[in-house]
C-alpha cells in the first residue's frame, strides 16, 4: 500500500502476483488483518496529530501477535528538508509518547534503536501485538 500511484505501478511490475493498493494510510480500512505491518520511510512524513491517529489504524489491521515496524526520528520535532528539489516534511513524537501510544493500542515494544547505523541512521521501532 502506498499513496503514490507510480510506486504501486513499479511494485506491480516487479511482483505482479501480489496485491497492491493505492491508498493513504491515514484513512486505511481494509477489513482484514495482517501478521506484519511495515511503515518504513513513510510514517514520519505524517503530521504529529496524524501520527497519533495511526496507532488505532495499525491495531485494527493487526492479527493476533502481529509485528509492527515503523521508523521515526530519534526525538520530538519537525523539520522540512528537500528531495529532488522538492520540500519534504518530517516529524517525530518523543520516544516516550510512541511507547505510550503503542501500549495503549495493545502493542509491546520488542526493540527500539535510535539512529541505527546499519539503516542509515534511522530510528527503528519493532513492536508486537499482545
Amino acid at each position: 500500500m502506498d499513496s503514490a500511484p507510480a510506486m504501486i505501478g513499479r511494485c506491480k511490475q516487479r511482483f505482479p502476483s501480489e496485491t497492491w493498493i493505492v491508498a493513504d494510510m491515514r484513512w486505511l480500512t481494509l477489513d482484514r488483518t495482517f501478521d506484519g505491518i511495515l511503515a518504513w520511510d513513510s510514517f514520519f512524513h505524517l503530521r504529529l496529530d496524524d501520527q497519533r491517529k495511526m496507532f488505532p489504524i495499525f491495531r485494527s489491521h493487526a492479527a493476533p501477535k502481529a509485528a509492527l515496524m515503523i521508523n521515526t526520528g530519534p526525538q520530538a520535532g519537525e523539520a522540512t528538508g528537500s528531495y529532488h528539489g522538492e520540500p519534504l516534511y518530517h516529524a517525530s513524537l518523543a520516544p516516550s509518547e510512541y511507547r505510550q501510544l503503542l501500549a495503549e493500542n495493545g502493542f509491546e515494544v520488542v526493540s527500539h534503536v535510535a539512529e541505527e547505523p546499519a539503516s542509515g541512521g534511522r530510528t527503528i521501532w519493532l513492536a508486537q501485538l499482545r
